[in-house]
């Protein structure tokens, strides 16, 4: 067993040296890097040989399940590993954990068909949202136009895939197009996940070289008496839908996804079910909006009972919970809490299904209720959140608490309502002001 660790102790040494050679990750965090990859030979010294992708899904969720290691510190460990096997040994046997592979051609390039329907399963197996795979693909689409555009096609659909043609296209971008920071950098994240999940390339130092740098921004927040002004231009279920997101400081889409069975009346509570990085959390439930969601419940339980006659009062269901549980997608509990007024057709499964509303109608509903109100401020359903956010901090609300109601990950995304309560406080007197008040 020395001479194993004494082995295992020198690839690291190497490792190290490659990684800061490379420039495939800061200097600061090579240490930390090379540490995940210690701890993972050092468990395999101990425990029956394994297959490699069986041993790293094996060592990923220990990790997952000990309370002392945050999300971002398993994503390292799976990057320092795939960096490790896949970069510096060359393993093939695995290339991160996904069930699609695709191969370059003999001359290096990808097929964009190929490319593109790879993109899709992976994104689908690491269950990102419909919204994030159309948003993934339309950009990564994107760069196979600019790619042909400029010359770097190949044969066919094929185009040739390189760090530098990456950074050429955020280039391209930023001078050409002037698109902001956010839609720059949504680009890459998009780019980023092809390159390291489905081509299993690492981009290197890109991502510190070419990334778009966005200043703080303070975010749009109305007044109790402005919400109150928008609130009362909306009518129906796009009134109750803005109240029950203000009233627990939802996103909109979060609001849109309610289930029956994530509202609890006694409590008070609204569960917020994989929420942004998909995680659950328990928000307010404002009292004032019981008696309406109790009104708004009946009417959507004779729809759904409709449905179940006519055959077609089944749910979509995330995961495999539908597989798991049979009758689930037809029980009262799991259905959406504003439901969609058409029936529609699974773009995946295809089957016939009453969806969820589409947040389009929230979007559209409180745009026109904040330009009826003469509110001047750039509004959107979003602010609404916001506005949760510095009342709740007005009212002397513990800033930690905001966060667990928000679902923040980090205290200090929580901490930019500060400063906007700041400004919202009555205003220091101008010394002119009291110059002249003393004169």
């Amino acid at each position: 067993m020395d001479t194993l660790l004494y082995n295992n102790e020198l690839q690291l040494g190497r490792f190290a040296e490659y990684l800061l050679k490379q420039r495939l990750v800061p200097e600061k965090n090579a240490p930390y890097y090379v540490s995940w990859v210690r701890k993972f030979l050092a468990r395999g010294v101990t425990v029956p040989v394994l297959p490699l992708d069986e041993r790293v899904a094996g060592f990923l969720k220990d990790l997952e399940a000990a309370a002392s290691y945050q999300d971002w510190q398993i994503t390292q460990a799976e990057r320092a590993l795939r960096l490790f096997f896949v970069n510096f040994k060359g393993d093939t046997a695995w290339s991160a954990p996904t069930v699609s592979k695709i191969t370059a051609n003999p001359d290096g390039s990808f097929g964009r068909n190929a490319t593109m329907e790879v993109l899709r399963t992976r994104l689908r197996v690491k269950h990102y949202a419909n919204s994030t795979e159309k948003t993934y693909l339309d950009w990564v689409g994107r760069f196979f136009d600019y790619l042909r555009e400029t010359g770097h096609g190949t044969t066919g659909d094929a185009c040739q895939l390189t760090p530098e043609r990456v950074r050429d296209f955020l280039a391209y971008l930023a001078t050409r197009r002037e698109v902001a920071a956010s839609t720059q950098n949504q680009a890459f994240n998009a780019i980023l996940f092809l390159f390291r999940d489905v081509l299993s390339i690492e981009l290197g130092s890109l991502e510190q070289g070419v990334r778009a740098k966005r200043g703080p921004k303070l975010p749009v927040v109305l007044t109790v008496d402005e919400v109150a002004a928008v609130l009362g231009r909306l009518e129906g279920t796009a009134r109750l839908m803005a109240e029950t997101l203000y009233g627990g400081g939802l996103r909109v889409m979060e609001c849109c996804r309610l289930r029956v069975k994530d509202l609890d009346f006694d409590n008070n509570l609204i569960f917020v079910r994989a929420g942004k990085g998909d995680k659950d959390r328990s928000t307010i439930l404002a009292e004032s909006v019981k008696g309406p969601l109790r009104e708004h419940l009946a009417r959507v339980k004779a729809l759904h009972e409709q449905d179940l006659a006519a055959g077609v009062g089944e749910v979509w269901l995330p995961g495999a919970l539908a597989v798991k549980y049979p009758k689930a997608p037809q029980e009262w509990g799991w259905q959406y809490v504003f439901p969609s007024k058409q029936l529609s057709t699974d773009p995946r499964s295809g089957k016939v299904r009453r969806h969820h509303v589409s947040d389009m109608v929230m979007q559209r509903a409180v745009k026109q209720a904040v330009q009826a109100s003469g509110i001047c401020k750039l509004a959107s359903v979003h602010t609404l959140r916001h506005s949760f956010a510095t009342a709740l901090l007005l009212q002397g609300v513990d800033i930690r608490q905001i966060q667990d109601y928000l679902g923040h990950a980090n205290v200090e995304t929580t901490m930019i309502y500060t400063h906007v309560v700041k400004n919202m406080r009555a205003p220091a007197v101008s010394p002119l002001d009291a110059m002249r008040r003393a004169g």
